[in-house]
């Protein structure tokens, strides 16, 4: 097995990592309703993105749930050079999101994402 080369990985500075973070995004951040996401961003001043995922057991079981975060993840890591400016984004699924392929999920998080930038300026 070969080990993803520089830059395909998803360190621990790229992501929400505490409840405090979660809360303050869900607070303050800006919030875009898709078909089967809620995704909420605000920047900051770290100098880099970073992402949470939330999936409840609502939307299926403890596999559904970490393939939904591996899909988001894939989109997120493809995404994340194309982003300028920081920010802090959570993506919450909800039920129905277990369905989506990758293009899928792609197509409708960066929606998501463009829309957010344009309500943030």
């Amino acid at each position: 097995m070969e080990l993803s080369q520089g830059g395909e990985r998803f360190p621990k500075r790229g992501r929400l990592t505490k409840r405090s973070q979660y809360l303050t995004l869900s607070r303050d951040g800006k919030r875009v309703h898709t078909s089967h996401f809620v995704v909420l961003s605000q920047a900051n001043d770290m100098g880099e993105n970073r992402l949470g995922i939330t999936v409840t057991t609502r939307v299926g079981n403890a596999v559904t749930r970490n393939r939904i975060k591996r899909l988001v993840r894939e989109f997120y890591r493809r995404q994340d050079r194309d982003t300028s400016s920081a920010q802090d984004i959570v993506v919450i699924a909800k039920r129905g999101a277990e369905k989506l392929s990758l293009s899928e999920v792609t197509e409708e998080l960066l929606g998501a994402l463009i829309q957010g930038r344009s309500r943030q300026r």
